[in-house]
């Protein structure tokens, strides 16, 4: 017999489904909030259809956005006005992010698809004195706190897909992004490490089964 919260977690998706919306845009309001009024230059990592990327268009002089997907990086680039001063490239996170320093770096629900200690080292590696490094993971749950984040999210993301899709026939678009795995390391985990490579990194957990981190280099 299925368990209820299996039951539970799959009528949850299909409830989704119906009525998508983009959890790691809800998060794109808290990043800015986290970054200078004006940077030289921003880097977006995973950056799906560039929704991030065109945010920080409005902070940034220059933003670079790399994906894996080429299908999604050339919607990306149809999304993205001409005059913006954003750029796409495709390539593989961490070996392939481009080899210069930036004011910005954020990472948006990619972070658990690449190497955690490589990648994190080469985020502290290409960001610029002064710069700030905003990430929004996903971690596997494992302690009592995750488990009642988790299923207080339920209900939060219900109210949600209700508000966000209030009113139409249709479902709303969501952002196009790489088709996601489960996080394999916990938040203990991702803290611990992250620690150690990026002293003075604030890591807390959300709700939506996320996770921040926030570290500004000096």
């Amino acid at each position: 017999m299925t368990p209820p919260h299996h039951r539970v977690l799959r009528a949850l998706d299909r409830f989704h489904a119906a009525r998508p919306w983009d959890h790691n845009a809800r998060f794109h309001p808290w990043i800015l909030r986290q970054l200078p009024t004006r940077v030289g230059s921003a880097l977006d990592v995973g950056c799906g259809s560039g929704d991030l990327a065109r945010l920080l268009a409005g902070r940034a002089g220059r933003v670079h956005g790399i994906d894996a997907d080429p299908a999604i990086t050339a919607r990306a680039r149809e999304l993205t006005p001409t005059t913006a001063p954003v750029t796409y490239t495709v390539a593989d996170a961490p070996a392939g992010l481009p080899d210069r320093s930036h004011d910005v770096i954020t990472c948006v629900a990619t972070l658990h698809h690449l190497p955690l200690t490589e990648a994190l080292e080469a985020f502290r590696d290409r960001l610029a004195p002064g710069g700030t490094l905003v990430v929004v993971g996903l971690h596997r749950a494992r302690t009592p706190v995750d488990h009642l984040l988790g299923l207080a999210s339920v209900p939060l993301n219900i109210v949600m897909a209700l508000l966000r899709n209030r009113g139409r026939r249709a479902p709303r678009p969501v952002s196009l992004s790489a088709p996601t795995r489960p996080a394999d390391l916990t938040f203990a985990e991702i803290a611990r490490e992250a620690r150690t490579v990026l002293p003075g990194a604030r890591l807390r957990r959300r709700l939506f089964w996320r996770y921040t981190l926030v570290w500004r280099r000096r």
